[in-house]
């Protein structure tokens, strides 16, 4: 699952609001909403996030964040480390590696370090 499709699921659960409703309203079929929820489908268009939001009803803070949510749910990442630091190519190749078998704690933990030395090294 990518970060908007649990944010697309948290939302659709607490309005009570079935896929194919959801589906249905947003004139898409089940199933790609469906595979957009679990990753099975690449980052939704624009437009489809415009919709999204609209569906929804949200606004400010919701609407950026599921704006940004849709940025960060490419779910077949392609990293280029060409004329990096070789420490950066290991890191792609490890994480390319090893990502499938990290619990969801040590994921989150991953994540949260990263964050902190990014904003560490202004990133």
């Amino acid at each position: 699952m990518t970060p908007l499709g649990a944010k697309i699921r948290e939302l659709r659960t607490k309005r009570g609001v079935s896929l194919k409703e959801m589906a249905s309203e947003l004139a898409v079929s089940s199933a790609y909403l469906s595979a957009l929820e679990h990753g099975k489908r690449g980052k939704p268009t624009w437009f489809m996030v415009q919709r999204i939001i609209a569906y929804f009803n949200v606004i400010w803070d919701e609407a950026e964040e599921i704006q940004r949510l849709a940025e960060l749910s490419d779910p077949k990442v392609t990293i280029e480390t060409s004329g990096m630091d070789p420490k950066a190519t290991e890191l792609a190749n490890q994480l390319a590696l090893k990502i499938g078998g990290l619990s969801p704690d040590s994921l989150g933990h991953l994540l949260h370090q990263l964050r902190v030395v990014a904003a560490k090294d202004g990133v």
